[in-house]
């Protein structure tokens, strides 16, 4: 007979400062083969604290896990009677924050980081191989060919005598696609001490000023790109796709600062569990930005992985609604039952997480209206 059971799991991963990302695998206790922290859910705690939970219980590590799950895989679960359970496992990526010196677990399993490529095929289950390997998936190289193409193209339009001499006069070279990925790093790191931000603490402070550098940063980048999209003469998209782009991953880090702000203004330490849940998303946000930048080098070659890193973003907005809408209606049952003023700066910084997940929709729409006029 086989039962079926339903179970959880996080992804744990981290990046490092030149973008690429590991997986942390660990060993099952009886078979001893690579698998991710799992387990049973648990009554009254949504999947990904349960996640979290996992995470701490078997691999030490504590971090924030997105309250979206990346997807689901299957394996068959054997009892010691032999009886077999099919089990159905939600995976959360949880970004590692810390590792722990002492956790219940600790000397009962092997804990290795991955490289996302070797994770994938360190573990059995297909599904989950498929998963972790699409977790992020690196940029396709053009090829030899198409880039050869692409050099006689240009060799072609440099024989042209007055094309050739308008071209020497004209600034050619930009950085746009340097500058997004710049700017996405920005809000990677942002959104990480944005959500460490929300877990309160006695470091705060420091984390407002983190994100407060890096709004800093990314200003100092949407600057140079405006003034190379007036002085460069043959741009890699539109002008306005350029700025447009640009403007609303700005937009993102602008909201990130605005929240970081209000908490300070208001001096507020607690925070519901939906404001951090949404902080969660802003962080998976952020990490599938970071993803795509890369990608708009060869939008032809990428163009299907990009349309689903889209669609994530989109979902993940919509998620964040839902939260928005169950913590604004908690925030004000407590509120009339106490101080209303509680009601007002809780509004103002549920107001600003939802304009920081609403900008990522819009990175998501201008890398769709990229795709669909030059891929």
């Amino acid at each position: 007979m086989t039962l079926f059971m339903r179970q959880i799991a996080a992804l744990p991963y981290t990046t490092a400062d030149d973008g690429s990302m590991q997986i942390l695998l660990i060993t099952s206790r009886d078979t001893r083969r690579w698998v991710i922290p799992k387990g049973n859910r648990i009554k009254g705690l949504a999947g990904h604290r349960a996640a979290e939970l996992e995470a701490y219980e078997e691999a030490g590590i504590h971090g924030i896990a997105c309250p979206a799950p990346l997807g689901r895989y299957r394996y068959d679960k054997r009892k010691r009677s032999g009886q077999a359970r099919e089990a159905t496992v939600e995976v959360f990526p949880l970004a590692v924050t810390g590792h722990l010196t002492q956790w219940p677990e600790k000397g009962q399993r092997e804990l290795r980081w991955f490289p996302i490529g070797e994770a994938a095929q360190a573990v059995d289950e297909p599904d989950l191989q498929s998963l972790i390997a699409s977790f992020r998936e690196p940029p396709r190289d053009p090829g030899l060919f198409f880039r050869l193409l692409l050099r006689i193209r240009d060799w072609q339009h440099e024989r042209t005598g007055m094309l050739r001499w308008f071209h020497a006069l004209m600034p050619k070279q930009g950085r746009f696609f340097e500058q997004f990925e710049d700017h996405s790093t920005t809000l990677v790191a942002g959104a990480d001490a944005l959500a460490r931000l929300l877990k309160g603490g006695p470091d705060m402070a420091e984390h407002i000023k983190t994100i407060s550098d890096r709004e800093h940063e990314a200003d100092d980048i949407i600057r140079d790109v405006l003034q190379d999209v007036r002085r460069i003469f043959v741009t890699p998209f539109d002008r306005s796709a350029i700025t447009g782009l640009i403007g609303v991953m700005d937009d993102a880090i602008d909201q990130m600062n605005q929240t970081a702000k209000a908490i300070a203004l208001y001096e507020v330490k607690e925070f519901a569990p939906q404001m951090q849940d949404m902080s969660a998303l802003i962080v998976e946000c952020a990490r599938i930005t970071a993803e795509a930048m890369p990608l708009l080098r060869s939008l032809n070659l990428n163009a299907t992985r990009l349309h689903e890193l889209t669609e994530r973003l989109v979902k993940l907005e919509g998620h964040a609604d839902t939260l928005h809408e169950a913590g604004l209606k908690a925030l004000y049952q407590q509120a009339r039952a106490g101080n209303p003023m509680d009601f007002i700066v809780g509004n103002e910084i549920y107001s600003h997480l939802e304009k920081v997940t609403d900008r990522f929709e819009d990175v998501a729409n201008e890398i769709s209206g990229l795709v669909i006029d030059h891929a």
